[in-house]
């Protein structure tokens, strides 16, 4: 094993040992084109956790739970519509600052590579860019919130 090789696996077993000890769920590194994204096994539970509620409202027998028939109701039109989804894992922020208007909001028009949001990852803010041209119809990520890569942070109808 190089000297690199052994040195890098340092790095990520303290970086593990980090997040273990943390409250943090996910921590995502990248020096140069290399990248590595570690988890707790508890942060991939509520990944899958939101796809149920939509399973089920979209089969229309989850009526045992309220809650998440309620919230389906919302995904509805999501087949016609395509979405947005985040280039990258951080936290989600609509405007530039707490005191601007939001990049977008539903039922705006807009069109690919219109920055739509912002997100913050390794004390860096990356700007999201629309790769979808249309009318919102649904922002999906919360503000200050936690996205993960490929999540969607709106739908937009064509």
């Amino acid at each position: 094993m190089s000297p690199e090789t052994a040195s890098l696996l340092g790095l990520i077993d303290r970086l593990g040992v980090l997040l273990e000890r943390s409250d943090v769920v996910e921590l995502e590194v990248e020096a140069g084109e290399t990248g590595i994204v570690l988890r707790k096994s508890a942060a991939l539970a509520p990944v899958a956790a939101p796809a149920v509620p939509a399973a089920a409202g979209g089969a229309a027998s989850g009526s045992a739970d309220a809650a998440g028939g309620g919230n389906a109701a919302e995904p509805a039109p999501a087949p016609a519509a395509k979405s947005v989804k985040a280039p990258l894992t951080g936290i989600f922020y609509s405007a530039s600052s707490p005191t601007s208007p939001p990049y977008v909001t539903v039922g705006q028009h807009i069109k690919a590579g219109d920055v739509i949001g912002l997100i913050e990852a390794m004390k860096l803010f990356n700007e999201i860019k629309s790769d979808q041209t249309g009318r919102v119809i649904r922002i999906v990520a919360e503000t200050g919130k936690l996205v993960k890569a490929k999540q969607p942070l709106i739908e937009v109808e064509p």
